[in-house]
């Protein structure tokens, strides 16, 4: 089976690593020729060019750009294609890609790995990047079978934990556990800047240690990367963090009030249930 990946950073060129070793014939396309060059020397892709031209032999093209370039991005792969070709993404939300994708390929089918790093590039690359981490497929009512059939066993073959389930019940889920961190921990910084005592503010930077480091890690991210989730899943960001923000009142309440028995009993309640958000199960 022959390959295509459409953008040779971090998750592309793991895609493209992990397929390859596979036995897959991978072609690769990316908009610099020289990533297209740095791919076929580290034996990342069989083959690779700036032009979409080479996908034309293409039995699946995984398109891994940022979410804002997918859709222009399939318009203008579509000329090169087999009618039967199958076409999937890697975005972070889902209900607008595939609302939009599905109008213009009738064999597209959304897709969301859960896996990264803080790198980026055709550099960061990495073998089994996606072993064992969950891996979203987001089938709707005409998505073909072939395309839930063929990319499920792609993904398995990549030993990751497939999951199946509707585009906005993804867009629901991620907001939670993905986005709304994002801006959790954006504002966690944010909040620290406002310490007008320059003194405070200082010895605070020094005292950070790991507790500040990984409840801030992902607010110090990519910011063009937290403006896209905002702009593309805005209705179930807001909700979550409405939520949030209810959740956080409570606790002021409850230490304004000194009502320790309330705080305490939350705070028992979050011991418990966050060993079900860290333990990844098959479906």
């Amino acid at each position: 089976m022959n390959i295509g990946i459409i953008g040779l950073g971090l998750i592309g060129g793991s895609l493209a690593l992990d397929l390859r070793s596979l036995g897959y014939q991978v072609l690769g396309v990316s908009r610099r020729d020289k990533t297209c060059q740095r791919a076929i020397e580290r034996r990342i892709v069989d083959d690779a060019s700036v032009n979409f031209s080479l996908l034309a032999a293409a039995d699946v093209v995984f398109i891994c750009t940022p979410l804002d370039l997918i859709i222009s991005t399939l318009e203008q792969l579509i000329p090169h294609l087999s009618p039967t070709t199958i076409v999937t993404d890697v975005g972070s939300v889902k209900s607008p890609i595939v609302a939009e994708a599905g109008k213009i390929w009738p064999n597209f089918i959304g897709g969301h790995p859960m896996a990264g790093t803080a790198e980026s590039g055709i550099d960061a690359a990495q073998s089994n990047l996606f072993m064992g981490k969950p891996y979203v497929l987001t089938p709707v009512e005409n998505t073909t079978p072939d395309s839930v059939k063929i990319v499920g066993e792609i993904v398995r073959s990549l030993q990751a934990k497939f999951y199946l389930c509707r585009p906005e019940e993804h867009d629901q889920a991620v907001a939670w556990i993905s986005h709304l961190p994002v801006m959790v921990s954006a504002s966690l910084i944010d909040a620290c800047l406002s310490e007008t005592d320059v003194n405070v503010l200082e010895l605070a930077q020094n005292l950070a240690s790991s507790g500040f480091r990984d409840t801030s890690r992902v607010g110090g991210g990519n910011p063009e990367l937290g403006v896209l989730m905002a702009t593309y899943n805005q209705e179930q960001l807001l909700r979550s963090l409405f939520s949030y923000r209810q959740t956080l009142d409570r606790l002021i309440t409850h230490i304004q009030k000194e009502d320790w028995s309330s705080l305490k009993d939350t705070l028992q309640k979050t011991q418990q249930a966050r060993p079900e958000f860290l333990a990844a199960k098959d479906l």
